[in-house]
């Protein structure tokens, strides 16, 4: 009791103290210099304190495309369908409104897990709640990849990524052609051939593999290119980005998929942070 009596003064006394909270300097350990402030100040009409964090406007780009009926689906015309439906609804009566969320695991913007295109994977749980969520947040980079060419060895190794940069995420046609805003499936996208995979797991340290259409895989290497990716089940490919107007560069990217148990896929909210 007595230890706990002394805690509570300790903190009281903290409190107490109008300053800001990283020791240094202004700039909270986790932000850039000068770019955010996290600090407590005091309120004059009531005399305590509260918690503000500041920072420029606008820092927080979103790259996740809008769950709705008409996103394009991966097959030739076809669009996602309903996702989210009233199923109690006030306006017809009912006490509340009650909606139910129905959809593929692989609808817009999503992750695969490592038991998507891997039996063994698979077996093993390696499900989406088992993704290694430091790979999935941590600084990225932005790339455009050249718009003639599918995400070939000869168009990886032309990009040059530096070794140690372990998230990528790669712009290309895709997104030029506007593909995720169309109301139907497109299977003439730009993704991953099977070589461009091994050159990626052979030469670089890239861990998660960001893509701007709803296959990491180009059709005609749909398998082979997943199969590649998989062998290593510590990559994690991040698939139907939104990545228009996003100037390339480097950036802190978080992405939150749901704790799906047994999934081979997810929804997934993916920000930028500049």
């Amino acid at each position: 009791m007595a230890v706990a009596l002394l805690a509570s003064l300790l903190l009281a006394l903290l409190l107490l103290v109008p300053s800001p909270l990283s020791a240094g300097g202004d700039a909270h350990p986790g932000y850039p210099s000068g770019e955010g402030t996290c600090t407590v100040d005091s309120d004059a009409g009531g005399g305590g304190f509260w918690l503000r964090e500041r920072g420029p406007a606008g820092r927080i780009i979103d790259i996740t495309h809008a769950y709705v009926p008409d996103l394009p689906a991966f097959a030739p015309g076809a669009v996602a369908g309903p996702v989210v439906r009233l199923k109690h609804s006030m306006a017809e009566g009912s006490e509340y409104n009650l909606s139910e969320l129905r959809m593929e695991c692989h609808t817009g913007t999503h992750v695969d897990a490592p038991g998507h295109i891997n039996q063994d994977n698979f077996a093993a749980g390696l499900d989406v709640d088992t993704l290694d969520l430091d790979v999935l947040n941590g600084p990225a980079l932005l790339v455009d990849v050249p718009r003639n060419t599918n995400i070939t060895a000869e168009a990886m190794e032309f990009l040059k990524i530096p070794k140690g940069v372990r998230r990528v995420l790669f712009r290309t046609l895709n997104t030029d052609r506007k593909l995720m805003w169309k109301k139907a499936g497109d299977l003439s996208y730009v993704g991953f051939t099977e070589d461009g995979a091994q050159w990626l797991v052979d030469n670089t340290d890239i861990k998660l593999v960001g893509v701007d259409y709803l296959s990491v895989a180009a059709f005609d290497h749909l398998i082979s290119a997943h199969v590649v990716f998989f062998k290593n089940p510590d990559i994690i490919p991040v698939e139907g980005l939104k990545l228009d107007d996003v100037p390339a560069g480097i950036y802190n990217l978080h992405c939150l998929p749901l704790r799906l148990v047994g999934a081979e896929g997810s929804p997934v909210r993916c920000i930028l942070i500049k």
